[in-house]
């Protein structure tokens, strides 16, 4: 028999990993943070997080079908992340024709117009929040209380943890409510709890390491705790500032997105430092409460600069 010398192009050895499979692997860690939203948010969180899912997989379909006359590539999941992601980040009472602008700006401008999955510079899934934040900041703001169950547009707003203390006042809500969930926000963000359980999830299955999240839960805690340390009256302390504001959920969710975060574990630490630390000069100095959603986005425009000169030593290279 005649021997054939097969030759093709790497990778030659395949460790499992896909776009699809990371994708729905990070769908699953989510599953936690988007039950307690229903339990707390119930119609609301539905109809938010289905509106926004169905945009986001039907924009990209038609962009890529239309505009850019590519095979449409909905089935990997990454549409439908972007999608669940935005939701998370918006109240459960935000008007419907407002959450498909949202996810028009985020498949749109902040992943299709950079050629699709693998090349955006920006987080789509925050490029859509921030797009809304600053166009109806009214809304965007106005948290319903948990527990209106079956109640939508016409919900009763409550103030977050953080919005009380920028706004000088100390009653806050107990940490335990703070930690399960039962408190004002984005319907995401919510329960700590759930979202730490979607992040060993993610660690388990090796789809992120703790660089990132730790090292943003590091920075933030050591900045909050040296101001807290300098005034505890005027400022919040490390607990709060780690378990609200939806700081775990871009920590562990949008800031270890693959295409925006550095390659290297020291740019991975640089990168997390920063987020960390501009997140604490926005809440504390700046006009917004939160600020992780901002400082995500400013730091992913630095991680190109991060990649060119924090890199790992090339196999086989020399010591200088």
């Amino acid at each position: 028999m005649e021997n054939k010398l097969v030759i093709s192009p790497s990778p030659h050895i395949h460790s499992g990993d896909s776009v699809s499979k990371n994708m729905y692997g990070v769908l699953i860690a989510l599953i936690p943070a988007y039950l307690v939203s229903l339990l707390f948010f119930g119609m609301g969180a539905l109809i938010v997080s289905l509106t926004s899912v169905i945009a986001c997989v039907g924009f990209e379909y038609l962009i890529q079908k239309y505009v850019l006359h590519t095979k449409p590539s909905i089935c990997d999941g990454s549409a439908m992340l972007t999608g669940l992601l935005l939701a998370f980040n918006l109240p459960s009472n935000l008007p419907v024709w407002m959450i498909v602008i949202g996810a028009l700006v985020s498949i749109g401008i902040g992943k299709m117009s950079f050629g699709g999955l693998g090349n955006n510079i920006f987080n789509p899934a925050l490029v859509g929040r921030v797009f809304l934040l600053i166009s109806f900041p009214v809304e965007m703001t106005s948290w319903p209380e948990p527990g209106q169950l079956t109640v939508y547009l016409d919900a009763i707003t409550a103030a977050t943890p953080l919005t009380i203390l920028k706004e000088g006042g100390h009653s806050l809500p107990e940490m335990q409510d703070i930690l399960i969930g039962h408190k004002g926000g984005s319907i995401g963000e919510v329960s700590v709890i759930a979202l730490l359980i979607g992040f060993v999830y993610l660690l388990y299955k090796k789809i992120i390491t703790w660089h990132i999240p730790v090292t943003i839960f590091v920075t933030v805690a050591l900045f909050s705790g040296i101001l807290y340390g300098i005034d505890s009256v005027k400022y919040a302390t490390p607990m709060i500032h780690l378990a609200t504001g939806g700081l775990v959920l871009g920590a562990v969710f949008m800031a270890t997105d693959y295409v925006t975060s550095p390659m290297s574990k020291g740019g991975m630490i640089v990168y997390g430092v920063g987020i960390g630390i501009i997140t604490i000069l926005i809440r504390v100095f700046g006009a917004y409460p939160g600020g992780v959603s901002f400082a995500i986005l400013i730091m992913n425009a630095f991680t190109p600069l991060i990649n060119m000169y924090i890199k790992p030593k090339r196999f086989g290279e020399e010591k200088k």
